[in-house]
């Protein structure tokens, strides 16, 4: 796989019509996308040359999304906003270039203004996943 532009890994909210349709996170200047997986440890005293034994398929998954950018007043502000003030659980999509979206369930958990005086105003949005995700595999 050749080399991608950051600015092709995209974020998008549900826009709320209950059509399916996303509108892309306005403003962004960085994005991060993590996912976790939680070890369950079920080591004994009878684990081979004292190596750590995992459960497979146990534990706890997880994702996380963080993005910086510009205020631009846009229609994904607005539903950004009402996500948060809300409370509610928003479906989101995560657009990786040539690799895969990943769509599912996300609560905001950090919604940040920011203005300097003599510069522009900016956000930092943060999401924890609230349910299961779904990959679909760009080809």
């Amino acid at each position: 796989m050749a080399a991608q532009r950051g600015k092709d890994l995209l974020l998008k909210i549900d826009d709320g019509t209950g059509t399916g349709t996303f509108v892309t996170v306005a403003g962004l200047r960085a994005r991060r996308f993590a996912l976790a997986a939680a070890n369950v440890d079920v080591t004994d005293a009878d684990a081979v040359g004292r190596w750590r034994v995992l459960l497979a398929g146990a534990g706890e998954l997880k994702a996380s999304i963080s993005g910086t950018g510009v205020f631009k007043d846009q229609q994904s502000d607005q539903l950004i906003q009402q996500a948060f003030f809300d409370a509610t659980i928003a479906n989101w999509q995560i657009v990786v270039p040539d690799l895969a979206q990943i769509t599912g369930p996300f609560q905001i958990s950090g919604l940040d203004y920011r203005g300097d005086h003599a510069t522009e105003l900016t956000f930092e949005i943060a999401l924890e996943s609230a349910g299961p995700l779904a990959l679909v595999v760009v080809a």
